[in-house]
Parts: C-alpha cells; sequence; structure tokens
C-alpha cells in the first residue's frame, strides 16, 4: 500500500513542477473559480490558484511525503495499525495542499483544522502517556492560531470577500490576527513549546511535520501577506520575536541528547530565520530558503530514522557511536545534509543561508540585534558539530545493539534526497530569484559565516568534555521555562479538574468570584514561595526587558 502511495504521490509532484515551469516562465497564473452559494451580497466561492509559488510548493510537498512512504513500507513494516497511519499522513498532505493552492479563507481554515487535528492523531500514535501529553500541548497551542483564523473570517467581511488576493488593505488588527496565527503554526516566541513535544509521533511523519507541511504553514501564511510588513512596526516585532526565538533553539539543540529533538530544535531555528528575512520585507528570499529547508531537513530526518531504526528504538545519541563504521552510505548523507543546514559552500542550503546572512550583514541591525544573529548562528554550528560528533566520530565502549537490516526500502530515499539536494540548490537560486541585487561586503563580512565555523569548532573542541557535566543547567535544556509558561499552569488545573469527582465542584463554582479568588491567591503563593516555581516568573520578566531593549 504504501509504495502504491509513492508512486502516485511522485507522479503528482512532476505533475506540479510541470506547472511550475509552465507558470513561471510564462510569468501567468490560473485560478479556477466555483460558486457554492451565496447570501445577501456575500458569495461563498471555491477558488484553486496555480501560480509558480503554490506550483512548486505542492511539488516539493508532493515529493517529501512520497520519499516519506517509500520509506515508511520498511520503518512501519511491522506496526498494527500500518494502514491507519497511511491514511493520516495522506489526510495530513491533502490539509496542506488545501492551504496551499486554496486562497479562500473559507477554505483555508478547513486546511488549517486539517492539519492541526491530523497532527495530533499522529502525534498520539503510540498511545502512550508521553504521547498524549505531547499531542495536548500541541493541539492546544495550535487552536491559538486557529481562533486567530476564525477572527480573520470575521473581519474579512467588512471586505465582502473570503478571496486572500482580494484583500490588501493594511490594518493593524487585521496583521496583528495574521502574525499571530503564523507565530503559533511555526513555533516561534512564546509559542515554541509544542515543537519538541511533537517528536513523539513516528520518525516519518516528524520528516513530513517538520519540512514541508505544519511548521512551514505558518511561513507560507505570512509569505501570501507579505504586505503586511510594509508596516514598519508589524516587521520590527517579527524581527525580535524570531531572533529571540533562534537564539533560544540553538542553545536548547547543544544542551539536548535526543536525537529527534536536536533535529527539531534545527527547524526551529530555521523558521525563525525565514521569519528574520520575511520581516525585513523579502518574501521571496523567504520562499527560497523554506524550498531548500524542506529538502535537507526531510532528508536529516530521515536519516535520524535510519538510525533510530537499526538502533532497535535507541534516541540518545550519547549510545549511538560508530554508526559511520555499520552504514558509511547513511552516515555520509546525513553528513552531507548537516553540511547544508550549516551552510556549507555549494550544498543546497547554502545557496539560501548564505544569501541571508548577506542580506542582514549590509542591513541597519543595532548592536543588541546582530550579536544575537552571531550567536544563534554559532550554535548552528555548534550542535551540528556535536551531533555529528557523537554519531558519526566518537568511539564508544557501550554494548550497543545494532539490528542488520538489509532492506533497501528505507536507503533509496535518502539517497534520491540527497541527489536533489545537491542538484536543486543552484538551479533553484536562479529561478526563483532572477532579479537578485549584487550584494557588496568587506572582506571581513564576507568572511563572518567561514568565521563562526572555525570559531564554533574550536569551541566545541574545548568543551567536549564539559557536555555531560551540565545536566543541571534546565534553563537552558527546558527551552527557557516556556513549557512551564505556556502549558503547565493550565494543565495542572486541566488535571485537578479531571480528578474532582464532587459534585460541587463545577465549572460554575470553580470559574465564579470564589474560584477565581482561590486559584489567583494559589497560584501567587506557588510562583512567589517556591524556588522552582519563581524561576518562570523571573525569566518571563527577563525575556520581556530584553525584548523591549532589542
Amino acid at each position: 500500500m504504501f509504495i502504491n502511495w509513492t508512486f502516485l504521490l511522485l507522479f503528482l509532484s512532476f505533475f506540479f513542477f510541470l506547472s511550475f515551469l509552465m507558470t513561471f516562465y510564462l510569468n501567468s497564473f490560473f485560478m479556477i473559480e466555483y460558486l457554492l452559494t451565496s447570501i445577501l451580497s456575500l458569495e461563498y466561492k471555491l477558488y484553486f490558484l496555480f501560480d509558480w509559488m503554490s506550483c512548486i510548493f505542492t511539488c516539493i510537498v508532493l515529493f517529501i511525503s512520497g520519499m516519506v512512504m517509500w520509506f515508511s513500507h520498511e520503518y512501519m513494516f511491522y506496526e498494527k495499525h500500518k494502514i491507519s497511519f497511511c491514511w493520516m499522513v495522506l489526510s495530513f498532505v491533502m490539509s496542506m495542499i488545501m492551504l496551499i493552492l486554496m486562497p479562500n479563507l473559507f477554505t483555508l481554515i478547513l486546511g488549517w483544522d486539517g492539519l492541526g487535528l491530523t497532527s495530533y492523531c499522529l502525534v498520539v500514535f503510540y498511545q502512550s502517556v508521553n504521547s498524549y501529553n505531547s499531542g495536548m500541548i500541541t493541539i492546544i497551542s495550535n487552536r491559538v492560531g486557529d481562533v486567530m483564523v476564525i477572527m480573520m473570517m470575521i473581519f474579512a467581511i467588512n471586505f465582502n470577500t473570503f478571496n486572500i488576493l482580494s484583500i490588501n488593505y493594511l490594518e493593524l488588527t487585521w496583521g496583528i490576527f495574521i502574525v499571530i496565527a503564523g507565530l503559533t503554526k511555526s513555533a516561534q516566541i512564546p509559542f515554541s513549546a509544542w515543537l519538541p513535544a511533537a517528536m513523539a509521533a513516528p520518525t516519518p511523519v516528524s520528516s513530513l511535520v517538520h519540512s514541508s507541511t505544519l511548521v512551514t504553514a505558518g511561513v507560507y501564511l505570512l509569505i501570501r501577506f507579505d504586505f503586511l510588513f510594509q508596516v514598519e512596526i508589524m516587521g520590527m516585532i517579527l524581527l525580535k520575536i524570531s531572533l529571540l526565538t533562534m537564539v533560544m533553539s540553538g542553545i536548547n539543540a547543544f544542551f539536548e541528547n535526543d536525537l529527534k529533538k536536536i533535529i527539531a530544535f534545527s527547524t526551529l531555528s530555521q523558521l525563525s530565520m525565514m521569519m528574520m528575512i520575511l520581516a525585513l520585507n523579502m518574501p521571496d528570499m523567504a520562499f527560497f530558503h523554506l524550498i531548500m529547508h524542506a529538502i535537507f531537513k526531510s532528508m536529516l530526518f530521515l536519516c535520524a530514522g535510519f538510525m533510530i531504526h537499526n538502533f532497535l528504538g535507541n534516541q540518545d545519541i550519547r549510545t549511538m557511536s560508530n554508526f559511520f563504521f555499520f552504514s558509511p552510505s547513511i552516515s555520509s548523507c546525513m553528513l552531507i545534509s548537516s553540511c547544508s543546514l550549516m551552510g556549507f559552500p555549494f550544498i543546497g542550503g547554502f545557496y539560501s543561508k548564505d544569501l541571508i546572512l548577506e542580506y542582514f550583514l549590509v542591513n541597519s541591525l543595532n548592536l543588541i540585534q546582530f550579536s544575537l544573529l552571531m550567536i544563534g548562528i554559532l550554535f548552528t554550528f555548534l550542535y551540528n558539530f556535536r551531533m555529528i560528533y557523537y554519531l558519526l566520530l566518537k568511539k564508544s565502549l557501550n554494548i550497543t545493539l545494532i539490528k542488520s537490516s538489509y532492506d533497501y526500502f528505507m536507503k533509496y530515499p535518502i539517497f534520491i534526497l540527497t541527489i536533489t539536494l545537491i542538484l536543486t540548490g543552484n538551479m533553484f537560486m536562479w529561478m526563483l530569484l532572477p532579479n537578485l541585487k549584487i550584494i557588496f561586503l568587506i572582506y571581513f563580512q564576507k568572511l563572518t559565516s567561514l568565521l563562526a565555523i572555525f570559531t564554533s569548532l574550536m569551541i566545541f573542541l574545548l568543551v567536549k568534555k564539559l557536555l555531560n557535566s551540565v545536566s543541571n543547567l534546565n534553563f537552558f535544556m527546558k527551552m527557557w521555562f516556556l513549557s512551564d509558561l505556556t502549558s503547565y499552569l493550565f494543565l495542572w488545573n486541566f488535571k485537578f479538574l479531571l480528578k474532582t469527582s464532587l459534585s460541587d465542584w463545577t465549572w460554575v463554582e470553580m470559574m465564579g468570584p470564589l474560584g477565581l479568588k482561590s486559584l489567583t491567591k494559589n497560584k501567587f503563593k506557588m510562583l512567589f514561595l517556591s524556588n522552582y516555581k519563581s524561576v518562570p516568573l523571573v525569566l518571563m520578566l527577563m525575556f520581556l526587558t530584553i525584548l523591549l531593549l532589542i
């Protein structure tokens, strides 16, 4: 079943690639319009937009989905519910395609909400307590974005249309709704807690979610509404939030030991980079990096899935050493994808990432913003060097169980993605950015990326022996306590209400004046009288202070 769907998805991907070539070189687009119904003067129409951006993005989504289905044929071979898993993945892909091809708020909410619902089903696929908690954090965080899209629909009635392309009116309230919706879906601060929690899903799903579907939906929505960033305050707010998210994700990835969570934090870092360049009103450059990131991140996740599968489910990088001697080909592919993530010259990610960094260097960033950018780039190299060192270079004396798998169903998709990554970087740069301006940098600025590579390598070699003694650095290993700030207080009360069986402890009494007074009093005592619980409040005050200083 997986193989049949693989061929169908690849065929559709090839069809949309031809559509991209036609719309791009003809400099045109096609729109299919179907009238569903009309109420008074408001018409409910179904739109299908085929322009170069939607066609190439749909092509990439279908191509990666085909590779994931091919990989899942062996990875999920012994799963009891693999048929339902296949249908959930397909519904997930269809929701994303609806979001891409239908520029209508009425159908946008269907794809937007469909992504949230199917992602919850996939996160809780393994049916454990950890999966349940991760799924709850994921779906509750994404509910915020769904509410924002619904509010956008309510405001769109004032324009007498639900068509996104017909709305180009700059309104602050409208822009706030769109930005918050994009921040929740792309897991920017303060909605970052759900993204590493979603790693409870099977690895093929993680490859699909963190490359081209769920987390990129927010970036794609903001690219479509790029006229909002002509307002200076909108771009300034988005730039500050994305810079802090990039630093936070890089630090957490450096101190993390779970392989999938390290790659998840790297996804968060790259999403922040897309948001940063989008805040400077460069949507084409952000879309180019989105495409390249989708290719090398899906490849990186599939390599990690191959390792986890052969290490019998183990995800701790400290016990996954010597893999290069077991599978040199997959190790080489993982090294290529990691180098692409770091922006190593002439590999796919280099063409988009180096271009973005050069554009930042010629723009007027203040000292704090430039420092945060350099720290984020430095930690990007650091956690990649650490991951490569533990997985491929370190010789461990631990007794490690390795499953000898000679099935090539998991290797072929990785090889195809590797070839695609190497060949498409230069091609897409000249195709998607034909009017690119020449950027002139001084000698020191041009060497900034290379200096960051060598500096991070030297720092890693100096501190690698200290990595095992930082287990008490909870601030860096728990996303600046964002999980506690965004979920703990609410989920604790929800669990408390579920355990309550007395009939007089109802929602009315709990949420009434006395209940709210008691709740506020208890939370005040918990935050200020407990040493551990007071840390999130202090960190939130620090976060707001830094945000004001940027």
